[in-house]
């Protein structure tokens, strides 16, 4: 359908799972891609994937906790495409190292809080600029189901995520008279690597299962609600926290 056709797309941790599947659907739907992420094999993988169906995509090595990697990787964004219509700040995860607010190591509640929520403040930080200077533009925030209800046990994450949730309605109010719109998806359990094998313990295979009535969501789900909001279908919704939850309501 074209939905992005002549926007230029940078998506943050798209070298695997929901990012790659956003960056393969941008592309498909006519965007020129930004695959950006730390690993350098399998964001060139994902690139030439793109490319070999005649699309447009770059990758550039990105760490979103870096103020000066993610400032560069959107500048070169810039210079490369000559603009930037959309940010996919997807770049993020919690571990098995989580814990409650009293078991919690700290070291993992600060890798936590300067993944989730600082990599996502740096991606709005340098993009909305430049999604100003394009006449404005579409911000996907990736958030969880575990910031917005709350996930006994990973206190860190879902701190973190929760504030996700509340940067994005903020900037939402903040930038929508320079027409940005800022929204964010809330999944719950996706069919990833790290999930899997969390699940292969068998606590936590029952709780999902029991849980998430409609089962794991796919990547390629959750690519679908964020090229929803990138396009103008959904050009009247900002501040919007969408829940992809499989039924955990």
């Amino acid at each position: 359908m074209n939905r992005l056709a002549g926007k230029t797309a940078f998506l943050a941790g798209a070298t695997s799972g929901i990012g790659r599947a956003a960056a393969e659907l941008f592309a498909a739907e006519g965007a020129r891609v930004v695959v950006a992420g730390r690993r350098v094999v399998e964001g060139e993988e994902v690139v030439s994937g793109i490319r070999a169906l005649g699309w447009e995509a770059i990758f550039i090595q990105t760490d979103v906790t870096e103020e000066a990697s993610i400032a560069s990787a959107i500048d070169r964004t810039v210079r490369h495409y000559g603009r930037l219509d959309v940010l996919f700040s997807n770049a993020g995860g919690s571990s098995s190292k989580d814990g409650s607010v009293v078991d919690a190591a700290l070291e993992e509640f600060w890798r936590v809080i300067r993944l989730d929520l600082f990599g996502t403040f740096l991606c709005n930080r340098f993009a909305i600029p430049h999604l100003i200077a394009a006449g404005g533009g579409a911000i996907i925030n990736m958030a969880s189901h575990a910031g917005v209800v709350g996930s006994p046990g990973r206190d860190a994450y879902s701190s973190a995520k929760g504030a996700v949730v509340t940067l994005t309605r903020t900037l939402a109010k903040e930038y929508a008279a320079k027409k940005i719109r800022v929204n964010a998806i809330a999944p719950a359990a996706v069919s990833s690597n790290r999930i899997e094998k969390m699940m292969e313990d068998p606590k936590i295979r029952t709780l999902v299962e029991t849980t998430q009535v409609l089962g794991l969501i796919a990547p390629k789900e959750i690519a679908a609600t964020a090229l929803f909001l990138a396009s103008e279908e959904a050009r009247c919704m900002t501040g919007q926290i969408l829940s992809v939850h499989a039924g955990a309501f």
